[in-house]
């Protein structure tokens, strides 16, 4: 039985975590904290987990948990994670993993010096519907890759305390949105890129409402990244894959359970379809019970989470010379 304690009530863990476990027999989550006590005890009220604590140590004390989520704002992943690696605990850290990639090498640090393990949480990874168009490409189905488009819009709101507008909390488009169309792309290519281009607009507050950017991979591959929270856009999420003999288009690669479709033409000839599965977080789980049983490395630890923010610290790096 793998036991988990949770540090914040944030409202992705219903979905991420709690509705994941509630499907197995394997997995249970035994503490939750959050800053207001309140809420701690309400949620765990809700989902039956037997402690409810208002202090995050609380949790990273608990000798019975083997794991911990770290669901919090950016800014608190580092100090947090690393804390819960200290206790001896293996971590599920939230995307983005860090607020930069010297945060990120830290993270891994302290996994290497403990002996446990970091992993970020790109559920959407561990779907079929990603899995499938890995083997597409793998396999050469449409021919050598050539271009990538990766899309991910949703309007942030503007709201009081809203951490995905505070650049000092790790918000702005690029981290909370764009970190996922960077992974797709990297994972794709199993590359690491360089930041031809990016541009992005900047409010007043420091943090970017949207950013656009380039990327040339090793192997050539140009990889072009939108990601916008302008109040307009509901959700759209994309991924476009283009090679010498054809393209693939997955329409919500990212929640793909929640209705996807994939466009591939490929030899002049089309087809759309759907791939069946559960929850991209159900696959998420599965892969990190499997693995912390057999010690099986997974795609979203190790030197990916370092990748990533590499690649974020470089787009916004090419943002700030560009505009």
């Amino acid at each position: 039985m793998l036991k988990i304690g949770v540090l914040g009530a944030s409202r992705i863990v219903p979905m991420a975590l709690m509705e994941p476990v509630a499907r197995r027999d394997d997995v249970s989550v035994m503490a939750i904290a959050a800053r207001r006590s309140s809420a701690a005890r309400a949620f765990a009220e809700r989902y039956g987990i037997a402690g409810a604590h208002e202090h995050y140590e609380e949790v990273i004390a608990n000798p019975s948990i083997d794991l911990v989520y770290n669901p919090l704002p950016p800014h608190l992943h580092a100090e947090w994670s690393i804390k819960a690696l200290e206790a001896g605990k293996d971590v599920l850290c939230e995307k983005p993993f860090a607020m930069n990639a010297a945060e990120a090498r830290r993270m891994n640090e302290a996994a290497a010096r403990t002996g446990r393990r970091i992993i970020e949480a790109f559920h959407d990874r561990y779907h079929p519907v990603f899995l499938h168009l890995l083997d597409r490409v793998r396999s050469g189905q449409i021919g050598k890759v050539t271009t990538l488009w990766g899309i991910f819009n949703h309007t942030i709101p503007r709201q009081p305390g809203e951490f995905r507008r505070i650049t000092s909390m790790g918000g702005g488009a690029l981290m909370d949105l764009g970190c996922y169309p960077v992974h797709w792309c990297r994972s794709l290519l199993g590359e690491e890129p360089e930041v031809v281009e990016a541009s992005a607009m900047f409010e007043p507050d420091g943090y970017d409402e949207e950013m656009r950017a380039t990327l040339i991979f090793p192997s050539g591959v140009e990889a072009r990244i939108e990601c916008l929270m302008t109040p307009g856009w509901h959700y759209h999420a994309l991924f476009k894959i283009e090679g010498e003999r054809g393209t693939l288009v997955a329409e919500n690669s990212l929640l793909p359970h929640l209705g996807h479709s994939i466009l591939e033409r490929i030899d002049g000839g089309f087809r759309q379809y759907t791939i069946g599965g559960g929850t991209t977080f159900d696959y998420q789980l599965a892969a990190i019970v499997a693995a912390l049983k057999d010690g099986t490395h997974l795609p979203t630890e190790g030197a990916d989470p370092i990748g990533n923010m590499t690649t974020i610290d470089a787009v916004y790096a090419k943002a700030a010379v560009q505009n």
